[in-house]
């Protein structure tokens, strides 16, 4: 039933600084922008990874209804390899810390911060992730 991400949906007050913001932190462009009433960015997407995984920021006046505007129970993890690093540039870019670096077992380290706009990053180092792309 479920094939794979196809967008991780990130919200913000502010898209085009969160836009900014983003392109710091992940050393990449947005690859499509679309305005929203009145011209302001309304929705970036970037592709990420090594399978090109959509992650896209949105305005917050378009959030369902029944959401709300502080981190939420999910965490999505994104596979870095060097946990501690990735960290500690999101840290130096605005992040706050929002679950602390842990060793989950050999192979597996998870870390995750609040972006300046509410959201949760998680940060994760997976040899599960690793050994899929090995068999590729």
């Amino acid at each position: 039933m479920l094939r794979g991400l196809t967008t991780i949906s990130l919200w913000a007050d502010d898209v085009a600084e969160a836009a900014r913001w983003y392109t710091e932190a992940l050393g990449a462009e947005p690859y499509f922008e679309r305005p929203g009433p009145g011209g302001a960015t309304a929705y970036v997407e970037f592709r990420l990874g090594d399978h090109q995984h959509e992650l896209g920021i949105i305005d917050r006046r378009f959030a369902p209804p029944a959401g709300h505007s502080g981190p939420g129970g999910v965490v999505v993890y994104w596979h870095v390899d060097d946990v501690e690093a990735a960290v500690e540039r999101l840290l130096a870019l605005g992040a706050k810390e929002y679950d602390p670096l842990t060793v989950r077992g050999e192979g597996f380290v998870t870390a995750a911060v609040t972006d300046p706009f509410g959201n949760v990053l998680g940060v994760m180092y997976n040899q599960h992730y690793l050994d899929m792309l090995a068999d590729g």
